[in-house]
């Protein structure tokens, strides 16, 4: 693995991070063969867990949190042939901002016959907190991809409302150039898509899977998997999930960030061994 400094980003108020890697197949084995990092972004170390072909790393962000003004960039890109997954040691979190805008970028690029699995734990959002998020996910060939968003509007544990800031969501899916999915999120305190029927409905918690090139009969396995979890009322009342052209989405809304990881690691256990020939192997920082 290479190690090295990358350029910082443009002036703002707050801390600005930049980290990129790149995956690489070597013989049998995907490794982390470039990690280049500006700030207080990291990668301890890469993890084999599975035997070589996969390989494992979790995004640090040692400040624990994200103020106004902060700015946060994350490319990765894998080679052809290569397998990674990425996740987080923690959830992430938004605090309150006096003001400026916090923001965080993905840009996430998979060359043809490679997989990435991009699978962070939740964001907590903070009331007060301005925040615009991006991840953008680059598909070449062949290429396969899961990848889900955790987000909670407030601490509901902590007895806290997200009743003022606002959070600015961007996801977009493209396959050589050409879209296969592109969704925009905008959420405000006072605004009706907090409380609205159509919107959020009143719940502080919302999740997205996304997975490209799964066959239909994914949607029926995954259906089945979450019937195990609660009675068929409860999970239709939490979760959905659909495939369109090849575009698997299974979401969730509801109050608890437990309950949507547990039905989206479901989810993804299912989808691993259709998708990607191999069994699930949970991260060991989910345990944690």
């Amino acid at each position: 693995m290479t190690s090295a400094s990358v350029a910082p980003a443009p002036t703002s108020p707050g801390w600005q991070a930049a980290l990129d890697l790149r995956f690489q197949r070597w013989d049998r084995r995907t490794v982390l063969a470039h990690c280049a990092h500006h700030g207080p972004l990291r990668v301890q170390r890469s993890f084999h867990p599975e035997g070589g072909q996969v390989c494992h790393v979790a995004l640090l962000h040692p400040p624990g949190g994200v103020v106004g003004g902060d700015d946060l960039r994350i490319d990765i890109a894998l080679d052809p042939g290569s397998h990674a997954l990425v996740t987080t040691p923690a959830a992430g979190k938004f605090y309150r901002s006096a003001g400026p805008w916090a923001r965080q970028a993905q840009h996430l690029t998979v060359a043809a016959n490679a997989a990435l699995e991009w699978l962070p734990q939740e964001t907590i959002v903070y009331d007060g907190a301005r925040v615009r998020t991006l991840t953008r996910v680059e598909l070449q060939g062949d290429a396969r991809f899961i990848g889900w968003d955790i987000v909670c509007l407030g601490r509901p544990a902590a007895d806290e409302r997200w009743q003022t800031g606002d959070y600015l969501q961007d996801l977009e899916l493209w396959r050589d150039g050409e879209p296969l999915y592109l969704e925009r999120g905008r959420y405000a305190g006072s605004a009706p898509v907090m409380g609205a029927a159509w919107g959020l409905r009143g719940h502080p918690v919302f999740a997205t899977l996304v997975c490209a090139g799964s066959p239909p009969d994914a949607v029926g396995a995954i259906r089945a998997g979450w019937q195990t979890l609660a009675a068929p009322s409860r999970v239709e009342a939490e979760a959905t999930v659909s495939q369109l052209d090849g575009v698997l989405i299974a979401r969730y809304l509801g109050p608890s960030t437990a309950r949507a990881r547990q039905l989206l690691i479901l989810a993804w256990s299912l989808l691993r061994p259709i998708l990607l020939d191999r069994p699930p192997c949970p991260s060991r920082f989910w345990a944690t």
